[in-house]
């Protein structure tokens, strides 16, 4: 178990990190990559040439005999909502950070952006059941209650169901929000979910991968154990035609994964676990803008 000061010690060191990063790296890219609902009216001013006419209050123009137009402003104020994967296959790691642990970064840096930008943040904890539900708040003090949970938060269940999540997501959330899924999408079959999902609200895929799962290395015998199901089993990793088929394996599923987010509309990063999540994240942002 985590100890009380342990935590409150990581929670200082992510927030200091990942606050600076969106305030001087995300702020403008955010507030860019993710609209509001829409225009609301803010004034109206004397009309100058170029304004579009469908804009003219025709009331106020007749009260001071000179036209006038409305101005509008984009309704800022979205609600976003951060789904987490804490199946078991997130406390995989090869190189000096776990899956988990960019997760976690991440996700506190969208958190930090969104308040920053006035918006509501929630969080779905999603193994293979929903495990835990934040409701959307703002303010620095949920922040920090979302960022203790991402770090301490214990799942009861250690599979994977992407598909529950999305539903979840598509029937609790009444209105449209930007909703992060971040995960490894080391899963399968929710392909119609997530196309559901995104017509109601605009889904994003945050795919985070350790280099290791990519290539199995040639060091003979190994015991391997699922950290979702808990089966253990043997591979004889210098066996050339046990490499290809598993690198076989991994190419279709990254295809395949490539193939759901494109057909369902769904702007996706690759986020290695050996690489700076920092540019996946601006290319995404950019890209979006």
């Amino acid at each position: 178990m985590v100890e009380a000061t342990d935590i409150i010690k990581r929670v200082r060191q992510i927030e200091i990190k990942t606050r600076g990063l969106s305030s001087n790296i995300f702020a403008g890219e955010y507030h860019s990559a993710f609209k509001g609902r829409g225009m609301t009216f803010s004034e109206v001013r004397e009309y100058q040439y170029g304004d579009d006419i469908r804009n003219i209050d025709w009331n106020v123009t007749a009260r001071f005999n000179h036209p006038y137009v409305k101005v509008f402003e984009e309704e800022r104020e979205l609600t976003v909502m951060l789904m987490i994967d804490v199946s078991g296959s997130r406390e995989f790691g090869t190189t000096w950070r776990f899956k988990k642990n960019v997760i976690t970064e991440m996700a506190a840096v969208l958190a930090f952006s969104a308040i920053q930008n006035n918006d509501k943040i929630g969080v779905v904890f999603f193994s293979d059941r929903i495990e835990k539900f934040i409701p959307p708040k703002k303010g620095r003090k949920h922040i920090l209650h979302i960022i203790r949970e991402l770090i301490s938060f214990t799942p009861e269940h250690r599979e994977t169901n992407i598909s529950e999540a999305l539903r979840y997501l598509t029937n609790a959330i009444k209105k449209r929000c930007t909703a992060f899924v971040i995960s490894d999408f080391i899963d399968e079959g929710f392909e119609d979910a997530l196309k559901i999902a995104n017509q109601k609200h605009d889904v994003v895929a945050l795919r985070v991968f350790d280099p290791r799962e990519a290539e199995m290395p040639n060091i003979g015998f190994i015991k391997l154990r699922d950290a979702e199901t808990g089966e253990n089993y043997w591979a004889n990793t210098a066996n050339k035609k046990t490499r290809e088929a598993y690198k076989k394996w991994w190419h279709e599923n990254q295809e395949n994964l490539r193939t759901a987010f494109s057909k369902s509309g769904v702007d996706n990063v690759a986020v290695p676990t050996n690489e700076d999540y920092v540019r996946a994240l601006i290319s995404l942002f950019k890209k979006r803008a």
